[in-house]
């Protein structure tokens, strides 16, 4: 489903942010991407998102090879892949229907197909009553849930998340981790940056390492990766 072969990125100012990197992960696989910060966790994803184009090497998601992609196909691309961040960017002058709407209405969708996607959405991360809501009336972690709300009302294939329990105590964090791993149960691929290393032990799942921008570890699981 993604995959890496010898990527590097360079910025302008001389920076290596990803050197000769090379993973694959498959169609409906989760797993976590680790490592300092700086490491080259947000670069990666920000590759995968066509937010920034490889320097060397190619990045691909199925057959298709992203630098290839111009920027008029970029909008159709990102409507496979949901995107989750540390902080969810809710709109506080919406409600919370309205922020999970937003990218359908982007799209064109129709107002009764957005209003049962939203509804199914906000359904599957618990929000369904909160819908008329403001985001100023919710929880940190009820809002980082209308962000997950948001990434998933297209039904993408791929969600990628940044740092998504960065704000939030250990219990909500594994609140937010049971909804990925449920995503991933009806076949989402999923991958996840993270430096919380005791949550991800937590989670048995393959791990992916980086180290000043190179993969040092692309398959050791969870449980004692770090030992």
């Amino acid at each position: 489903m993604i995959r890496f072969d010898n990527v590097s990125k360079r910025y302008s100012e001389g920076h290596d942010a990803l050197v000769n990197v090379n993973f694959e992960l498959a169609a409906g696989e989760m797993a976590f991407l680790t490592g300092h910060s700086g490491a080259g966790k947000s670069t990666l994803l920000k590759l995968i998102m066509l937010i920034e184009r490889s320097s060397r090497g190619q990045v691909l998601i199925g057959n298709r090879v992203l630098d290839q992609v111009t920027r008029s196909q970029i909008p159709y691309l990102r409507r496979q892949i949901g995107v989750v961040f540390q902080n969810p960017h809710l709109l506080f002058d919406r409600n919370v229907f309205d922020n999970v709407a937003l990218p359908l209405q982007i799209a064109g969708m129709s107002t009764r197909e957005q209003g049962r996607r939203v509804r199914a959405a906000l359904e599957r991360v618990g929000l369904l009553s909160k819908e008329n809501d403001s985001p100023l009336a919710l929880s940190g972690g009820e809002q980082q849930r209308v962000g997950i709300a948001r990434a998933i009302v297209n039904k993408p294939a791929i969600l990628l998340a940044d740092e998504p329990t960065g704000n939030l105590d250990p219990a909500l964090s594994a609140d937010i981790m049971q909804l990925f791993q449920d995503l991933n149960s009806v076949g989402v691929t999923v991958l996840i940056a993270t430096h919380d290393i005791a949550l991800v032990e937590q989670m048995q799942r393959r791990v992916l390492t980086l180290d000043q921008g190179r993969m040092t570890s692309s398959d050791a699981l969870a449980e004692g990766a770090y030992t």
